[in-house]
């Protein structure tokens, strides 16, 4: 797949994680400011998703299967704006706390994404 897509997604999950553990260890819940970050990441994981399904039409196979690949992009996808609504509804530090193990998730997705794709 493309490499350094996934390199930029994988690194601004962990800027993500990061930003919203500082808030947390701070004792705040998520702002709007961290929901600008949560889009930006968000985007990049649709623009890998339509990358990876791309790359599938024109007939490029992942290495460890097509199932499982597919899998993992729509997981990628759905990380981050799902820790987003659940700090929604948690609005203390946890709230911070859950978009940050969103975003470490999503790191470790990336991760296998490139693992599954042949890298």
């Amino acid at each position: 797949m493309l490499d350094a897509l996934t390199l930029v997604t994988g690194v601004a999950a962990l800027l993500l994680a990061a930003w919203c553990g500082w808030a947390a260890f701070r004792d705040q819940p998520t702002k709007d400011w961290h929901f600008i970050g949560m889009a930006v990441v968000t985007l990049l994981t649709l623009v890998q998703l339509v990358v990876g399904i791309v790359l599938l039409a024109q007939g490029e196979k992942p290495e460890q299967g097509t199932t499982i690949f597919v899998a993992y992009l729509l997981g990628a996808f759905a990380c981050v704006p799902a820790a987003g609504f659940m700090s929604l509804a948690e609005r203390t530090r946890w709230g911070s706390v859950t978009v940050a193990a969103g975003g470490v998730v999503l790191a470790v997705l990336e991760v296998r994404l490139y693992d599954i794709w042949g890298g």
